[in-house]
């Protein structure tokens, strides 16, 4: 079993940066395929980026791709994702989700442990 605990997250103008962390508790951290989401006022939690164990594999919405690079360290059981050019239309609450095996990563229902969230609002 694995705890997270996102962090990171405030309001920035639209243009800037952010880098969000996801620290995940127990012995296991590279076992597990990572994904971020968010979940907008109003809409359905949806899927911005995952990464493989070892993190040779990364996946992006297209939405983000070329603006967001997600990243781990698993001598330090994080997740990373940063956030470029940010616009106002990525204003979301953001998670992070665990899984050792999800049959596909897009999903959230592959998913088995999420974090509580942390705010992004993008100002424009």
């Amino acid at each position: 079993q694995v705890q997270l605990v996102e962090s990171g997250g405030r309001l920035v103008q639209a243009g800037g940066s952010l880098r969000l962390s996801c620290a995940a508790s127990g012995r296991t951290f590279s076992s597990y395929v990572m994904g971020w989401f968010r979940q907008a006022i109003g809409k359905e939690r949806e899927f911005v980026a995952a990464i493989s164990w070892s993190g040779g594999s990364r996946y992006y919405a297209d939405s983000v791709k070329g603006r967001f690079t997600i990243s781990r360290d698993n001598a330090k059981n994080t997740v990373y994702l940063q956030m470029d050019s940010l616009k106002p239309e990525d204003t979301a609450v953001y998670y992070c989700a665990a899984d050792t095996n999800p049959a596909s990563v897009y999903y959230t229902y592959e998913y088995d442990y999420w974090g509580q969230g942390t705010q992004v609002t993008v100002s424009s």
